[in-house]
């Protein structure tokens, strides 16, 4: 049974995904591993498309294996209709985290390690339009909703733990 955790960028799927397994499966960090550069770089170098294309790969080849697995996604697998369809095969098992905008926004502010493009490069009105388009579609796949705003991640893994 492979456990799909999804949710906008911020919202703790790599963090919490750790917890749960040390054999977690991050899609942000094989893709970066498979294209051997940040997807900051490759986002400057080749442009969404070509990103959303290894993204929609790796999804496919991943979710193919019937191994029992955790993988974390990165917080526009949605954007893809392919993507989509792919996540919709894996039901009961599709997990999203939550939260609010204004959290998501301060969290992915601070953060000086994993600088985000779509961040970066939209003003904030942009970027809250970004997250409700996205959020809709979440929603859509999600069998499983947490909302993570006032959670830490040892309580939010807890809560899949009992499931």
């Amino acid at each position: 049974m492979t456990k799909l955790l999804l949710g906008f960028m911020g919202a703790g799927k790599t963090t919490i995904g750790a917890l749960l397994s040390e054999n977690v499966l991050d899609m942000d960090t094989l893709i970066e591993e498979r294209i051997q550069m940040s997807i900051s770089d490759f986002f400057a170098k080749e442009g969404e498309e070509a990103f959303r294309k290894i993204e929609s790969n790796l999804l496919e080849e991943l979710l193919l294996s019937q191994e029992d697995r955790i993988i974390s996604t990165g917080g526009g697998v949605v954007i893809s209709a392919k993507n989509r369809e792919l996540i919709c095969r894996n039901k009961k098992n599709n997990i999203l985290f939550s939260a609010s905008f204004e959290v998501l926004y301060e969290r992915i502010k601070k953060d000086k390690v994993c600088q985000r493009p779509l961040f970066l490069n939209n003003s904030k009105a942009a970027f809250q339009a970004i997250f409700d388009k996205r959020m809709v579609l979440y929603q859509g796949l999600a069998d499983t909703i947490i909302n993570v705003d006032n959670k830490t991640p040892q309580e939010i893994a807890a809560i899949i733990n009992r499931r």
